[in-house]
């Protein structure tokens, strides 16, 4: 049998709705992810100018990139910060752990507010059972180094799940964890608990829609109107998906629904929701807090064309399609630390070059 939700569901609730508690990990607004798997990105200080001119004040970021990380400094905005899958065997050394915070977090804070570390992604859509066995222990590692650096008030520990965790999902009232996981889940939640850290879920409602066009409503996946569904067991009524996200503006010929005019709807919807901070049919009143799923296109991003194709703007800073976001893009770098565009370039050194290279050539002649 699997492990129920039902067991969980008030600590699953607690954990995601967390809020004035000592660490607060989602603050109010608009979350970002900003991806760099691309090689016509701005600079990261052009970004910087950019989001907070969109009034963006969370951001997550797939690793700990010191030039974003400087570029933010000084600035009200949060940041989640990646720490790969590819670390969570060393994660689990104590010694590894201290040491890649001392040198890849530290050395930001406090003036870039970084308020929480993503410890893997996605974990359990691999078939790694090493991978799996080394999640907690290293969360678990990374959380004791921040305490004994006294950092654990402001910096909390954390992953990201995809849907792939659960064995059942509908009715939402019957919905269970994957058997084979139990294990694995069940120690993790405790954890959550113990530390008071929000247990994040990457749910992507286009995919299905992809997969299952002819069943799955457009409508109902875009934040449409429509009839929705009703769990039989609660009476409640569901009108749509929502957590982590995106939709593509963009895919190949069988990736059914990635077009910009669904992307700009359903991004349109959903920032209206967050605007108006609407909860889940059980908890009304509670607002989910998302992260869109992306902050620019990434041409270097390998898999089918969708993957390439889920940013909000193009790297010149345009947007893909008009949700209503219109941010500043500086033409030219600008410092981190100044919140102005302007660039100003000291010309008095060129100019004594030039003059000294007109008198030599004055004399040789």
């Amino acid at each position: 049998m699997g492990l129920s939700i039902t067991n969980v569901l008030k600590l699953f609730l607690f954990l995601f709705t967390l809020s004035g508690s000592a660490v607060q990990i989602l603050s109010d607004g608009v979350g970002i992810n900003y991806g760099q798997i691309a090689n016509n990105l701005p600079s990261p200080a052009r970004v910087s100018v950019m989001l907070r001119s969109l009034n963006i004040s969370r951001v997550k970021l797939y690793d700990t990139d010191p030039n974003v990380l400087y570029a933010f400094s000084n600035t009200d905005v949060d940041f989640i910060v990646g720490l790969g899958n590819e670390y969570l065997e060393n994660m689990t050394d104590p010694i590894k752990a201290q040491s890649w915070i001392q040198q890849r977090l530290q050395p930001h804070l406090p003036q870039t507010r970084i308020t929480s570390i993503l410890v893997g992604n996605e974990v359990f859509k691999s078939n790694d059972a090493k991978l799996y066995s080394n999640l907690l222990p290293a969360m678990q590692s990374v959380y004791r180094a921040l305490v004994g650096l006294g950092l654990e008030k402001q910096v909390t520990v954390t992953t990201a799940h995809s849907l792939d965790i659960l064995a059942n999902s509908y009715p939402p009232s019957a919905g269970t964890f994957r058997e084979d996981l139990a294990v694995y889940i069940q120690p993790l939640l405790d954890f959550h608990a113990q530390i008071k850290s929000p247990f994040l879920v990457n749910a992507y409602p286009y995919f299905a829609y992809k997969d299952s066009p002819n069943e799955v409503s457009l409508d109902y996946v875009l934040f449409q109107p429509n009839q929705g569904t009703t769990d039989p067991n609660t009476n409640l009524k569901y009108d749509n998906m929502i957590s982590e996200t995106g939709w593509p503006s963009k895919g190949d010929a069988d990736e059914a629904g990635a077009t910009p005019e669904n992307a700009e709807l359903y991004n349109g919807n959903l920032l209206k929701k967050i605007v108006q901070r609407q909860g889940t049919p059980g908890k009304p009143s509670v607002p989910v807090d998302i992260y869109v799923f992306a902050l620019f296109n990434e041409n270097l991003k390998p898999g089918p064309a969708s993957e390439r194709n889920y940013g909000l703007f193009y790297p010149n800073g345009n947007p893909v399609y008009n949700i209503g976001l219109q941010g500043h893009l500086p033409e030219i770098a600008i410092s981190p630390s100044s919140s102005s565009s302007s660039f100003k370039i000291n010309i008095l050194p060129l100019f004594s070059l030039l003059i000294c290279a007109v008198a030599y050539l004055l004399i040789c002649a």
